[in-house]
Formats: C-alpha cells, structure tokens, sequence
C-alpha cells in the first residue's frame, strides 16, 4: 500500500511539474494595423485612417499581420522615405501628397488558402482636406470595410475575414528574427530558443530532484517493511 500511495505521489509530482511547464496558448488577432511617420519611423497611429488627415508630404503605412495589441504589432517593412516614394509625383495646386506603403505582411500570417501579395508604395495625390482612408484608396483598392468601419482588406487582401481571433503559438506572430552576427547575439539566441524548444535545465533537475525524493521513499518504505516483517 505504501509503496503504491509513494510512487502515485511521485506521478502527481511529476505531472504537476510538467504542466506548469507547458506554455500557455496565447491569443492573438490578424487585423491591417495603421502607421504613421514621425522622424523617419514607423509610429502606431493614434486614430483609425477614416479620421486621420495627413499632411502634404506626410507618409501612411498599413500592415497586416496576427499580433495580440498594438504593443506588440508589426510595422511595414518598408521604410517611410517620402522623397523616394514621391519622387515622380509632381505638387499640384489644391492638393497634397502622401506616400502610401502597404504590407501583406508573411505567409505565417495569411489566412488559411491565401497568399499576401509583395508589399508596395505609391503616392497618393488627394485633396488638402483628404483622410489617410482616401489616400489609401486613390492607390490600392478595392478596399473591404465591416458594418463598424473597421478595415478588413486592402487590394482584395485578405478576401475574408475582418480581425478575428487567432491562436499565436499556431499562427507564429513573431517574425523570424536575423541570424545573430556577434556572439552576445547568439549567446542571446541561444537562450531562447532554448527557452522555446525541449525542457530547460531546470525542469530537468526539477525532475531529477522528485524521482530522487521518490525512490528515497520508496526505500525507506521497503527498509521498514522487512526490519517489521
């Protein structure tokens, strides 16, 4: 009997460890995040593109991609380089420029059957009192919108779906990052990928240290039995 309640003891030990272990199943959104330009980098936009009206020479960047908030949302990879994007767009009197980059974002991020066309920029010649909605629209439509305004697909992309959840660890939300090209970088990729993969080492003492204790009971258990026997 007691041999059998130590070793269940161990099994509850063990299995209690492995499931504080396992990582949670995080949840995530695919969704066209908005970005604006500020000191030739990408900032979250503080308003939705239907409110937003950018100035002349102003630089607007859209996004897909699956991410839990805008904390952790990924820019366009492209950079916001007003000059370059406009550079074969003349000013025109009664209107403004603004350079539109548009991000499908990767394959890991698609809907499933769907693939996210090569991200673009153009330059959008609109009226001075135009939105960054109109902007987008004068150089990628069709554009999708849901029954709350909220954007769904920009040039057909995606063809269904408007910012529904997903599972991160299933949709890989993090992009993949560079190869390390110093050895505090690998050192650092190392570590979590180690973090990410099999048990870490510490899980593996933990383990060790309970087996350990178990078979210790188990022992002392038998000693006891045949001094008694």
């Amino acid at each position: 009997m007691r041999r059998g309640y130590a070793s269940g003891v161990v099994a509850a030990l063990l299995l209690t460890l492995f499931c504080a272990a396992s990582p949670a199943q995080a949840a995530g959104y695919r969704y066209w995040s908005f970005w604006e330009s500020a000191a030739g980098a990408w900032t979250y936009a503080t308003q939705g593109p239907a409110t937003a009206r950018p100035a002349d020479g102003a630089v607007n960047g859209f996004r897909f991609a699956v991410s839990a908030d805008s904390s952790d949302s990924a820019k366009p990879r492209t950079a916001p380089d007003f000059a370059k994007i406009c550079a074969d767009t003349p000013a025109k009197a009664g209107t403004k420029r603004v350079a539109v980059v548009v991000d499908f974002g990767t394959p890991e991020h698609a809907p499933a059957g769907e693939t996210p066309p090569q991200q673009r920029a153009a330059c959008a010649q609109i009226g001075t009192d135009g939105t960054s909605a109109e902007a987008l629209a004068a150089v990628a439509k069709p554009l999708r919108y849901n029954s709350e305004a909220l954007l769904c697909g920009i040039s057909g992309y995606p063809g269904t779906g408007c910012g529904e959840q997903v599972d991160v660890s299933k949709e890989g939300a993090a992009e993949a990052k560079p190869k390390p090209d110093s050895a505090s970088d690998s050192a650092s990729a190392s570590a979590s990928e180690g973090s990410g993969g099999g048990p870490s080492l510490g899980l593996v003492a933990g383990v060790a240290a309970v087996v350990a204790l178990g078979a210790a009971g188990w022992w002392q258990t038998s000693r006891r039995r045949r001094r008694d026997g």
